[in-house]
């Protein structure tokens, strides 16, 4: 059995910041991340601007030395909680090392972190052909997002290009 190891990525470092940047481009290739990476450009403003977020922390998993998934979460605030939410916005695990458990890991890891920075609540958005991780956000407590019993639905206007 190898060694599982999840750990806070210190933006302030910018080797952990250029690691999640080459996570971030490996999610970002894999079918369920687009299917197409990062350029290097944008790899390199990614690590930049990592530190420079007040509202950002992330997790790194890391197998036997190496690292193997991330977690990427930004904070917000819920005006009907009256409290700080979080958004995990990146969760990935290298495929090499999938179907060891390592997603629900760093799911659990940034709910506890979440919790601890008062977070009222944990969001996130997942791909309706998502199998996978609909069937693990569902088994960790995840749900629907709505209000009276409607769904959101999520809609994005993209102001920088990509």
């Amino acid at each position: 059995m190898s060694a599982l190891q999840l750990r806070a990525a210190n933006l302030a470092d910018a080797g952990d910041c250029l690691l999640l940047a080459r996570l971030t481009d490996a999610y970002a290739r894999d079918a369920m991340g687009g299917g197409e990476g990062l350029t290097p450009a944008r790899q390199q403003q990614l690590a930049q601007a990592l530190g420079g977020h007040p509202g950002l922390f992330a997790l790194i998993a890391e197998q036997d030395g190496e690292a193997v998934g991330h977690a990427l979460c930004v904070l917000g605030f819920s005006s009907f909680y009256a409290a700080p939410v979080c958004n995990l916005h990146d969760l990935s695990v290298l495929s090499a090392a999938r179907g060891q458990g390592l997603g629900r890991r760093l799911l659990q890891a940034v709910a506890s972190a979440a919790a601890q920075r008062g977070c009222a609540k944990l969001t996130l958005e997942v791909r309706d052909d998502n199998a996978v991780g609909r069937t693990l956000y569902h088994s960790e407590g995840f749900a629907e997002a709505g209000l009276g019993g409607t769904h959101y639905r999520l809609l994005e206007k993209v102001l920088t290009p990509a």
